[in-house]
């Protein structure tokens, strides 16, 4: 049985009708070049990370520069681009000239906005990352949707700490509605910081009452911001990528004066009435696979489907490094596959 929405919004689905998914990519152990990405970032990266503090000048400026370099990774061919600048009315829910929102219109080959689109919230610890260091990932996802992908450019700590990048979120959902997209041809994602953005913008929407997109994907959410199970995973299995004290520096510059668990930033107590169905992609060396672990129990004790996939070996968004890991692009067909299924299961409803 189906049970009504709120006005204005699809109604919604029971979770068991997502148990017809699609089969599971998720092989049984790495391939020879996930085990070598690994060991590459074990040698190089960590040891850096351990050392850097980075969300201070003048190492937050070089971070920034060197992670925007990886925006000369070659994007598919055919890929489009186009910048917005445009801003929200909150009151009226409509488009006026300002620069609010800001991000760029990544549409992949064969993408159709008649699909529907993707809303994308990068990762960076909050501190970096942006729409260059990311578009090559977007390009694919748009290209497995085949839909159009909004790639926000929100505002970065320690500039601009919380709430302004969760504002920002906001905003671009609220924009995408004014601009006549319904909400059933939405699907929201995320990676890292970028995830927990995303589990954020789902509950606000639920506390402001406002219709929920058809579907969200994280790809390694970082979402306890309090980083309490990190040291201890870590002194378990060394995480290649991401040191722990490094984590806990950028969620504490984001939280900026605010309580790391204060209401709006612990999403994954937050109450999961009306979210849509899920998917995390993680890796198993990671340190912050328990934050996705704990989202799904939340997603699943409140009644919804969220769907976890752990992948043997793989380093922290291990499918934005799709271009060299088989995995990677395995894990981005997959996604394709999971919002075609749940897309139509909210449209059915």
């Amino acid at each position: 049985m189906v049970r009504p929405g709120h006005a204005g919004e699809p109604p919604e689905a029971p979770a068991d009708v997502l148990l017809e998914q699609p089969p599971s990519p998720v092989p049984t152990t790495p391939s020879a070049a996930s085990r070598a990405l690994a060991q590459l970032m074990m040698s190089g990266l960590r040891p850096i990370g351990d050392r850097l503090r980075i969300t201070r000048n003048p190492a937050l400026q070089l971070v920034r520069e060197a992670f925007d370099a990886v925006g000369w990774t070659p994007v598919p061919r055919g890929t489009k681009f186009r910048a917005v600048n445009e801003s929200v009315d909150e009151s009226a829910g409509e488009t006026v000239s300002g620069n609010d929102v800001r991000g760029v219109w990544v549409t992949g080959r064969g993408a159709d906005e008649r699909t529907g689109v993707l809303l994308y919230l990068h990762g960076g610890g909050f501190v970096f990352g942006s729409r260059r260091t990311h578009r090559h990932f977007v390009a694919a996802l748009s290209i497995a949707t085949g839909r159009p992908a909004f790639l926000v450019d929100y505002r970065r700590a320690p500039e601009h700490p919380f709430p302004a990048a969760a504002d920002d979120a906001i905003a671009a959902y609220r924009w995408l509605l004014a601009a006549g997209h319904r909400a059933e041809q939405i699907v929201v994602a995320g990676d890292s910081a970028g995830g927990h953005l995303a589990t954020g913008l789902l509950a606000e929407l639920s506390r402001r009452r406002l219709p929920m997109p058809a579907a969200a994907v994280l790809f390694s959410p970082f979402l306890d911001l309090t980083c309490t199970e990190l040291d201890d995973r870590d002194a378990v299995r060394r995480d290649p990528f991401v040191p722990p004290q490094r984590a806990r520096e950028c969620g504490r510059s984001y939280a900026g004066e605010h309580a790391l668990d204060s209401r709006r930033l612990d999403v994954i107590r937050a109450p999961k009435r009306r979210w849509p169905p899920l998917l995390i992609q993680a890796g198993d060396t990671e340190c912050l696979l328990g934050d996705s672990e704990r989202m799904a129990q939340s997603v699943r004790a409140a009644g919804g489907h969220c769907e976890l996939q752990v992948w043997p070996g793989q380093v922290h968004v291990f499918p934005a490094f799709y271009p060299v890991l088989p995995e990677g692009r395995a894990a981005i067909r997959y996604v394709g596959d999971f919002l075609r299924t749940a897309t139509a299961v909210t449209a059915a409803a």
